[in-house]
Protein backbone atom coordinates (compact mmCIF):
# COMPACT_ATOMS: atom_id res chain seq x y z
CA UNK A 1 0.00 0.00 0.00
CA UNK A 2 1.42 3.22 -0.93
CA UNK A 3 1.75 6.20 1.59
CA UNK A 4 -1.14 8.34 0.33
CA UNK A 5 -3.48 5.22 0.37
CA UNK A 6 -2.30 4.10 3.83
CA UNK A 7 -2.91 7.88 5.10
CA UNK A 8 -6.09 7.78 3.35
CA UNK A 9 -7.19 5.01 5.55
CA UNK A 10 -6.61 6.72 8.79
CA UNK A 11 -8.41 9.68 7.70
CA UNK A 12 -11.25 8.02 6.82
CA UNK A 13 -11.21 6.18 10.24
CA UNK A 14 -10.80 9.52 11.76
CA UNK A 15 -13.33 10.96 10.46
CA UNK A 16 -15.83 8.64 10.61
CA UNK A 17 -15.56 8.28 14.29
CA UNK A 18 -16.01 12.25 14.41
CA UNK A 19 -18.96 11.92 12.37
CA UNK A 20 -20.12 8.99 14.69
CA UNK A 21 -19.57 10.79 17.70
CA UNK A 22 -21.92 13.70 16.42
CA UNK A 23 -24.48 11.22 15.13
CA UNK A 24 -25.11 10.38 18.75
CA UNK A 25 -24.93 13.52 20.06
CA UNK A 26 -27.77 14.32 17.83
CA UNK A 27 -29.60 11.03 18.38
CA UNK A 28 -29.16 9.51 15.19
CA UNK A 29 -27.25 6.90 16.89
CA UNK A 30 -28.69 5.28 19.91
CA UNK A 31 -27.46 3.85 22.82
CA UNK A 32 -23.20 5.59 22.11
CA UNK A 33 -19.93 4.10 20.44
CA UNK A 34 -16.94 2.61 21.56
CA UNK A 35 -14.58 5.37 19.15
CA UNK A 36 -11.39 4.64 17.87
CA UNK A 37 -9.76 7.59 17.33
CA UNK A 38 -6.07 7.64 17.90
CA UNK A 39 -5.77 3.65 17.22
CA UNK A 40 -6.34 4.27 13.30
CA UNK A 41 -2.81 2.92 12.93
CA UNK A 42 -3.12 -0.41 13.69
CA UNK A 43 -6.62 -1.15 11.63
CA UNK A 44 -4.81 0.61 8.50
CA UNK A 45 -1.29 -0.67 9.09
CA UNK A 46 -2.66 -4.15 9.79
CA UNK A 47 -5.36 -4.37 6.76
CA UNK A 48 -3.37 -3.45 4.37
CA UNK A 49 -0.87 -5.83 4.90
CA UNK A 50 -4.12 -8.36 4.21
CA UNK A 51 -5.29 -10.00 1.22
CA UNK A 52 -8.82 -9.61 0.19
CA UNK A 53 -9.78 -13.16 0.70
CA UNK A 54 -7.80 -12.73 4.46
CA UNK A 55 -9.66 -13.10 7.66
CA UNK A 56 -10.68 -10.79 10.46
CA UNK A 57 -12.52 -10.78 13.49
CA UNK A 58 -12.98 -7.46 15.74
CA UNK A 59 -14.18 -6.30 18.78
CA UNK A 60 -16.04 -3.72 20.72
CA UNK A 61 -13.98 -0.67 19.56
CA UNK A 62 -14.23 -2.19 15.33
CA UNK A 63 -15.63 0.42 13.43
CA UNK A 64 -11.85 1.59 12.20
CA UNK A 65 -11.18 -2.83 11.61
CA UNK A 66 -14.27 -3.06 9.42
CA UNK A 67 -13.61 0.37 7.70
CA UNK A 68 -10.19 -0.53 6.65
CA UNK A 69 -10.88 -4.10 5.42
CA UNK A 70 -12.88 -2.47 2.60
CA UNK A 71 -16.56 -2.10 4.29
CA UNK A 72 -18.76 0.81 2.99
CA UNK A 73 -18.80 3.44 5.27
CA UNK A 74 -22.55 4.53 4.00
CA UNK A 75 -23.30 0.90 5.02
CA UNK A 76 -21.30 0.83 8.31
CA UNK A 77 -23.31 4.65 9.31
CA UNK A 78 -26.40 2.67 8.29
CA UNK A 79 -25.44 0.23 10.60
CA UNK A 80 -24.52 2.22 13.25
CA UNK A 81 -28.27 4.20 12.90
CA UNK A 82 -29.89 0.70 12.74
CA UNK A 83 -31.49 1.31 9.29
CA UNK A 84 -32.44 -1.27 6.93
CA UNK A 85 -29.58 -0.83 4.13
CA UNK A 86 -26.97 -1.47 7.29
CA UNK A 87 -24.23 -3.89 6.90
CA UNK A 88 -26.29 -6.22 8.99
CA UNK A 89 -30.00 -4.63 8.28
CA UNK A 90 -29.46 -2.66 11.77
CA UNK A 91 -29.63 -6.05 13.84
CA UNK A 92 -25.75 -5.65 14.44
CA UNK A 93 -25.12 -1.99 15.88
CA UNK A 94 -21.67 -0.94 16.51
CA UNK A 95 -20.78 -3.37 18.42
CA UNK A 96 -21.64 -6.55 15.73
CA UNK A 97 -20.60 -5.51 12.68
CA UNK A 98 -19.43 -8.51 10.25
CA UNK A 99 -19.59 -8.81 6.33
CA UNK A 100 -18.07 -12.27 5.61
CA UNK A 101 -17.97 -11.34 1.56
CA UNK A 102 -15.22 -9.21 2.93
CA UNK A 103 -13.66 -11.59 5.26
CA UNK A 104 -14.78 -9.79 8.31
CA UNK A 105 -16.18 -12.73 10.72
CA UNK A 106 -17.72 -10.38 12.79
CA UNK A 107 -17.13 -7.80 15.67
CA UNK A 108 -17.38 -9.19 19.29
CA UNK A 109 -18.60 -7.44 22.84
CA UNK A 110 -17.65 -10.62 24.62
CA UNK A 111 -13.85 -9.26 25.48
CA UNK A 112 -11.01 -11.74 24.34
CA UNK A 113 -14.02 -14.09 22.48
CA UNK A 114 -13.05 -13.70 18.92
CA UNK A 115 -9.26 -14.81 19.28
CA UNK A 116 -11.09 -18.39 19.31
CA UNK A 117 -12.80 -17.60 16.76
CA UNK A 118 -9.99 -16.13 14.25
CA UNK A 119 -8.11 -19.36 15.40
CA UNK A 120 -10.84 -21.69 14.11
CA UNK A 121 -10.99 -20.07 10.99
CA UNK A 122 -7.68 -20.02 9.97
CA UNK A 123 -7.32 -23.73 11.04
CA UNK A 124 -10.52 -24.48 8.91
CA UNK A 125 -8.96 -22.86 5.77
CA UNK A 126 -5.88 -24.47 6.28
CA UNK A 127 -7.40 -27.84 6.15
CA UNK A 128 -9.66 -26.76 2.76
CA UNK A 129 -5.68 -26.42 1.60
CA UNK A 130 -5.85 -22.36 1.08
CA UNK A 131 -3.17 -19.95 2.31
CA UNK A 132 -5.62 -17.82 4.13
CA UNK A 133 -4.62 -15.95 7.22
CA UNK A 134 -6.97 -14.69 10.15
CA UNK A 135 -6.07 -11.54 12.27
CA UNK A 136 -7.83 -11.27 15.89
CA UNK A 137 -7.69 -7.91 16.87
CA UNK A 138 -8.38 -7.08 21.25
CA UNK A 139 -7.49 -4.96 23.56
CA UNK A 140 -4.99 -5.27 26.55
CA UNK A 141 -7.94 -5.97 28.73
CA UNK A 142 -8.70 -9.23 26.75
CA UNK A 143 -4.82 -10.98 27.38
CA UNK A 144 -6.42 -11.91 31.00
CA UNK A 145 -9.30 -14.14 29.57
CA UNK A 146 -8.87 -17.63 29.41
CA UNK A 147 -10.93 -17.92 26.11
CA UNK A 148 -7.63 -16.14 24.23
CA UNK A 149 -5.20 -18.51 25.94
CA UNK A 150 -7.39 -21.38 24.54
CA UNK A 151 -6.80 -19.84 21.23
CA UNK A 152 -2.89 -19.05 22.20
CA UNK A 153 -2.47 -22.37 22.84
CA UNK A 154 -4.01 -24.42 20.20
CA UNK A 155 -2.88 -22.04 17.28
CA UNK A 156 1.03 -22.38 18.64
CA UNK A 157 0.66 -26.34 18.57
CA UNK A 158 -1.21 -26.98 15.51
CA UNK A 159 0.74 -23.64 13.63
CA UNK A 160 -2.65 -21.91 13.25
CA UNK A 161 -1.86 -18.88 10.25
CA UNK A 162 -3.58 -17.01 12.82
CA UNK A 163 -2.26 -13.39 13.92
CA UNK A 164 -2.99 -11.65 17.31
CA UNK A 165 -3.29 -8.27 17.20
CA UNK A 166 -3.45 -6.41 20.97
CA UNK A 167 -4.26 -3.02 21.01
CA UNK A 168 -2.68 -1.58 24.11
CA UNK A 169 -4.17 1.61 24.86
CA UNK A 170 -3.09 2.10 28.25
CA UNK A 171 -6.81 1.09 29.70
CA UNK A 172 -9.36 -2.04 30.16
CA UNK A 173 -12.28 0.59 30.12
CA UNK A 174 -10.82 2.86 32.51
CA UNK A 175 -8.23 0.58 34.65
CA UNK A 176 -4.83 1.21 33.80
CA UNK A 177 -3.32 -1.90 32.71
CA UNK A 178 -0.27 -1.81 34.86
CA UNK A 179 -2.85 -2.38 37.70
CA UNK A 180 -4.49 -5.66 35.53
CA UNK A 181 -1.76 -7.38 34.03
CA UNK A 182 0.69 -9.24 35.65
CA UNK A 183 4.10 -9.90 33.79
CA UNK A 184 4.01 -8.66 30.54
CA UNK A 185 1.31 -8.41 27.50
CA UNK A 186 3.91 -9.73 25.13
CA UNK A 187 5.01 -12.81 27.97
CA UNK A 188 1.49 -14.00 27.35
CA UNK A 189 1.80 -14.88 23.93
CA UNK A 190 5.75 -16.29 24.82
CA UNK A 191 4.46 -19.06 27.40
CA UNK A 192 3.08 -20.52 24.56
CA UNK A 193 5.79 -19.99 22.49
CA UNK A 194 4.60 -17.19 20.17
CA UNK A 195 6.83 -15.34 18.68
CA UNK A 196 5.80 -11.51 19.84
CA UNK A 197 6.60 -7.93 19.56
CA UNK A 198 5.84 -4.97 20.68
CA UNK A 199 5.57 -2.16 18.09
CA UNK A 200 4.63 1.76 18.13
CA UNK A 201 0.72 1.26 16.93
CA UNK A 202 0.84 5.17 16.13
CA UNK A 203 3.08 4.89 13.17
CA UNK A 204 0.90 3.71 10.42
CA UNK A 205 4.24 2.44 8.29
CA UNK A 206 5.75 0.20 11.58
CA UNK A 207 2.70 -1.49 12.03
CA UNK A 208 2.33 -2.72 8.33
CA UNK A 209 5.94 -3.55 8.11
CA UNK A 210 5.64 -5.41 11.24
CA UNK A 211 2.18 -7.29 10.35
CA UNK A 212 4.14 -7.80 6.88
CA UNK A 213 6.29 -10.08 8.68
CA UNK A 214 4.14 -11.92 11.06
CA UNK A 215 1.53 -12.33 7.85
CA UNK A 216 4.33 -14.01 5.78
CA UNK A 217 5.60 -16.38 8.33
CA UNK A 218 1.86 -17.22 8.88
CA UNK A 219 1.33 -18.43 4.93
CA UNK A 220 4.71 -19.85 5.15
CA UNK A 221 3.34 -22.42 7.17
CA UNK A 222 5.60 -21.40 10.40
CA UNK A 223 2.36 -20.41 12.82
CA UNK A 224 1.30 -17.50 14.79
CA UNK A 225 2.31 -14.41 15.73
CA UNK A 226 1.55 -11.67 18.31
CA UNK A 227 1.91 -8.09 18.23
CA UNK A 228 1.58 -5.43 21.20
CA UNK A 229 0.63 -2.14 19.14
CA UNK A 230 1.09 0.25 22.27
CA UNK A 231 -1.90 3.33 21.38
CA UNK A 232 -3.66 5.52 22.58
CA UNK A 233 -7.46 6.27 22.97
CA UNK A 234 -7.94 10.20 22.68
CA UNK A 235 -11.48 10.14 23.35
CA UNK A 236 -13.89 8.09 25.72
CA UNK A 237 -14.31 4.44 26.26
CA UNK A 238 -17.94 4.76 24.95
CA UNK A 239 -19.50 7.90 24.51
CA UNK A 240 -21.39 8.01 27.60
CA UNK A 241 -18.52 9.56 29.19
CA UNK A 242 -19.08 12.59 27.82
CA UNK A 243 -21.77 13.06 30.13
CA UNK A 244 -20.44 11.43 33.25
CA UNK A 245 -16.86 13.10 32.76
CA UNK A 246 -15.67 9.85 34.57
CA UNK A 247 -11.75 12.03 35.18
CA UNK A 248 -9.75 8.57 35.10
CA UNK A 249 -6.67 10.35 33.12
CA UNK A 250 -5.32 13.78 33.62
CA UNK A 251 -5.05 16.15 31.35
CA UNK A 252 -0.99 15.94 31.31
CA UNK A 253 -1.19 12.41 30.25
CA UNK A 254 -3.93 13.30 27.70
CA UNK A 255 -1.94 15.69 26.46
CA UNK A 256 1.05 13.80 26.42
CA UNK A 257 -0.85 10.43 24.76
CA UNK A 258 -2.70 12.87 21.48
CA UNK A 259 0.98 14.28 20.95
CA UNK A 260 1.04 11.02 18.32
CA UNK A 261 -1.42 11.28 16.23
CA UNK A 262 -1.39 8.58 13.50
CA UNK A 263 -3.74 10.67 10.97
CA UNK A 264 -0.78 13.54 11.61
CA UNK A 265 2.36 11.35 11.26
CA UNK A 266 1.31 9.78 8.36
CA UNK A 267 -0.06 12.54 6.94
CA UNK A 268 3.40 14.12 7.23
CA UNK A 269 5.02 11.83 4.47
CA UNK A 270 2.72 13.91 2.03
CA UNK A 271 3.46 16.64 -0.02
CA UNK A 272 0.68 19.00 1.14
CA UNK A 273 -1.39 19.05 -1.65
CA UNK A 274 -1.48 15.39 -1.99
CA UNK A 275 -2.84 15.57 1.44
CA UNK A 276 -5.41 18.33 1.09
CA UNK A 277 -6.80 16.25 -1.91
CA UNK A 278 -7.07 13.41 0.09
CA UNK A 279 -9.12 14.69 3.09
CA UNK A 280 -11.16 16.49 0.18
CA UNK A 281 -11.85 13.09 -0.60
CA UNK A 282 -12.74 11.48 2.30
CA UNK A 283 -14.82 14.51 3.35
CA UNK A 284 -17.00 14.04 -0.35
CA UNK A 285 -17.15 10.40 0.70
CA UNK A 286 -18.63 10.34 4.18
CA UNK A 287 -20.53 13.20 3.20
CA UNK A 288 -21.98 10.84 0.46
CA UNK A 289 -22.23 8.08 2.80
CA UNK A 290 -24.26 9.92 5.79
CA UNK A 291 -26.97 11.16 2.90
CA UNK A 292 -27.84 7.49 2.22
CA UNK A 293 -28.00 6.24 5.84
CA UNK A 294 -29.94 8.72 7.03
CA UNK A 295 -31.89 8.71 3.85
CA UNK A 296 -32.39 4.70 4.65
CA UNK A 297 -35.49 3.20 5.94
CA UNK A 298 -35.66 1.76 9.80
CA UNK A 299 -36.38 -1.97 10.12
CA UNK A 300 -40.02 -2.65 10.36
CA UNK A 301 -40.57 -4.19 14.35
CA UNK A 302 -42.28 -6.53 13.23
CA UNK A 303 -39.43 -8.14 11.37
CA UNK A 304 -37.25 -7.95 14.64
CA UNK A 305 -36.55 -11.61 15.23
CA UNK A 306 -35.85 -12.42 11.69
CA UNK A 307 -31.94 -12.57 10.94
CA UNK A 308 -30.91 -14.26 13.99
CA UNK A 309 -30.88 -17.97 13.26
CA UNK A 310 -29.46 -20.02 10.61
CA UNK A 311 -33.14 -21.26 9.67
CA UNK A 312 -36.64 -19.42 10.35
CA UNK A 313 -38.02 -20.29 14.07
CA UNK A 314 -41.58 -21.60 14.12
CA UNK A 315 -44.12 -19.40 14.36
CA UNK A 316 -41.74 -16.35 12.87
CA UNK A 317 -42.54 -14.30 9.85
CA UNK A 318 -40.59 -15.65 7.03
Amino acid sequence: MSTVDLYRTVRLIRRFEERAIEFVRSGEIVGGIHPYVGQEAVAAGVCAALRPDDLITSTHRGHGHVLAKGVNPARMFAELMGRESGLNKGRGGSMHAADLSLGILGANAIVGAAGAIATGAAWAQRRRGRSTVAVSFFGDGAVNEGMLLEAFNLASLWRVPVLFVCENNGYATTMPVHSAVAGSITGRAKAFGIPAFSIDGQDPEKVLAATTAAVDRARAGKGPTFLECRTYRFDAHHTFEHRARLNYRSTEELSTGRSRDPVEIQGARLAAEDRTAVDAEVEALLDAAAGIALGSAHPDPAAALEYLYATPMPGLRR
